[in-house]
């Protein structure tokens, strides 16, 4: 019989850390990895001594970076893996974290994401595979042919999705690790410059360059280390699964969302209402709307109405990128999935400050990456 996280022992985050999102610089990005990571575990108020194993997500960078990173903490001979999945770089990372502390073959695990932003080069471009479209269809296209296709089957508008960027344009201004921090009108981010169709710049991720660390411990570590359990956030499941098959070719991205998501909320034993804190993949903003339905957090069709009544704004039903979403906070690749998780914790240590969700107890975080996969995971105070 398949086991789950939940059916291990129990791991969980006890330190978080960032260097903020920012645009292209000369920083090095042993500078921007190291910030994170020291944060992180003065967060957590343990040593590198302390830390089993390591895990490092990126996509751009290149090979064992980890390492010129890691060496300035401590050589402590700890075990490094390097992971790259796309844009699911930080969540794969974070998960085989969960998996080595859970069952037992470390305590104390450390999970980086640093990139600094590069050429990008598909796998799949050196395939030897011909595909008629590649040329023509860029990740904005496909999004802003989405974008048209639910306008039409929901009766909604572009000015409507809009406003998904523009409620986490606000949420990223009240984040000092926010790439955006400026709070945008729906007239602003309707009246930037098109990238697609009707997608807007102010629409789309821009990609930039940072990191995000996170600490993981078993109750074992939490207690030989003294730390506050008040302040340990739980991994109550993970989940992921790559595309299939669908009726629906187009769809592939909702569809891979449903199924990832309500696995692990299933797994977790957690309704989608009871969540109170979802981060997700929102590099376009048309993707909040599609994901929102797929996630079972709004009935079909019903995103735009909810997004309208403030059901998915800080203060409402579930916050919703709270953090600012890829949309403000970034979208530097390789630390976006860890960030989405010390964004949660925050949210239920209830340390967010102004973009705090009154009464986070549960939260989700979500990312998908090109290929395509995906990978959900859900947390608990």
């Amino acid at each position: 019989m398949k086991r789950t996280l939940k059916d291990l022992r129990p791991v969980y985050v006890v330190g978080i850390g960032w260097h903020r999102y920012q645009d292209p610089s000369d920083t090095p990005y042993v500078t921007l990895g190291l910030t994170a990571a020291r944060q992180a575990l003065a967060d957590a108020g343990v040593p590198i001594a302390g830390v089993d194993t390591a895990y490092v997500a990126r996509a751009l960078l290149g090979m064992a970076c980890g390492r010129p990173i890691l060496r300035h903490l401590g050589a402590t001979g700890l075990p490094i893996a390097h992971v790259e999945n796309a844009s699911a770089s930080g969540s794969t990372a974070f998960r085989n974290a969960c998996i080595e502390v859970a069952s037992g073959l470390a305590d104390t695990a450390l999970v980086l994401g640093v990139d600094k932003r590069a050429p990008v080069v598909r796998g799949e471009t050196q395939a030897g595979i011909e595909q008629l479209a590649s040329e023509y269809i860029a990740p904005f296209t496909h999004f802003a042919l989405l974008a048209d296709k639910y306008v039409h089957r929901s009766g909604a508008d572009m000015r409507d999705i809009a406003l998904a960027a523009v409620k986490n344009h606000n949420n990223g201004a009240l984040n000092p690790n926010a790439q955006r921090q400026k709070p945008r009108t729906l007239d602003e981010v309707l009246g930037g410059r098109k990238v697609s169709g009707d997608l807007t710049v102010l629409q789309c991720t821009p990609v930039g360059e940072g990191a995000a660390a996170v600490v993981l411990m078993s109750e074992d570590a939490i207690q030989a280390h003294g730390i506050d359990p008040g302040r340990a956030v739980r991994v109550l499941s993970s989940a992921a699964r790559s595309q299939a098959v669908y009726k629906d070719a187009t769809a592939f991205d909702e569809l891979l969302t449903q199924a990832t998501c309500l696995q692990a909320l299933q797994e977790a034993g957690v309704a989608p209402t009871a969540l109170d804190v979802v981060e997700l993949h929102d590099a376009f903003a048309i993707e909040e709307v599609l994901y929102l339905e797929a996630m079972g957090l709004c009935k079909p069709g019903q995103a735009i109405p909810a997004l309208k009544a403030g059901d998915f704004h800080i203060g409402g039903k579930v916050a919703v990128s709270p953090s600012g979403g890829l949309i403000a906070m970034g979208h530097p690749i390789g630390p976006t999935g860890v960030g989405q998780i010390a964004e949660i914790t925050l949210q239920l240590r209830g340390e967010a400050g102004q973009r705090q969700q009154p009464r986070a107890r549960t939260g989700l975080a979500h990312m998908v990456g090109v290929g395509a996969v995906c990978y959900a995971h859900v947390l608990s105070i």
